[in-house]
């Protein structure tokens, strides 16, 4: 038997993957949760095989949750299951040591495919993401850069980035608009959604 621990904040959703899986003749679903840091714990307790995991849950996010259980429960597979479809969230799922990236509209087939094919040692991506794999790239930006584009992606203005940096504004306007060169974008606006697109910020 395939031993599963479900991560899901909503409830009915919960349920359903619950109901779903348990029909399955080779999967048990040994453990369900609905926080982030239930995840861990539970998976510590009851060893399942695969961690299906939401990226967006309360207390810790899913992509965290699985980089930890890679760290302290490395046989258990994390299989993210999210409704996030941008290919830069695949990305950085990838480098954080999950075993597969599947959409909240894939078919009941698929899913359980999918969890046996983690399982088994695979990695499974949704259909309609597996075109993108080939083409995720790492970030031409700094790490400074980085962290000024993601405050500027949250509304912060140059003034506020640069307090909250402990910069002068002219530093900041100079990032802002080296990273606008960077990523071939024609407006701060149209790089903040290139680096967000892409997993970047």
């Amino acid at each position: 038997m395939i031993k599963v621990l479900v991560a899901e904040d909503m409830h009915v959703v919960r349920a359903g993957l619950v109901a779903l899986l348990d029909r399955a003749f080779d999967i048990d679903v040994v453990a369900q949760v609905g926080t982030g840091d239930a995840v861990l714990p539970a998976a510590q307790a009851y060893h399942p095989d695969v961690a299906l995991l939401d990226i967006s849950m309360p207390c810790a996010d899913g992509l965290t949750v699985a980089l930890e259980l890679r760290k302290q429960v490395p046989r258990c597979r994390p299989l993210i299951l999210t409704a996030l479809d941008q290919p830069g969230y695949l990305r950085r799922a990838r480098t954080y040591g999950v075993s597969g990236y599947l959409l909240k509209s894939t078919s009941p087939e698929t899913l359980i495919g999918a969890v046996r094919k983690v399982a088994a040692g695979g990695f499974a991506v949704h259909p309609g993401l597996a075109e993108e794999v080939p083409m995720l790239e790492e970030s031409p930006l700094t790490r400074r850069e980085t962290e000024i584009l993601g405050l500027a992606k949250n509304g912060a203005d140059a003034f506020d980035i640069a307090v909250a940096l402990s910069l002068s504004v002219r530093t900041v306007r100079n990032r802002l608009s080296g990273s606008v060169g960077k990523l071939g974008a024609r407006t701060l606006l149209d790089a903040v959604r290139i680096a967000d697109r892409n997993g970047w910020i």
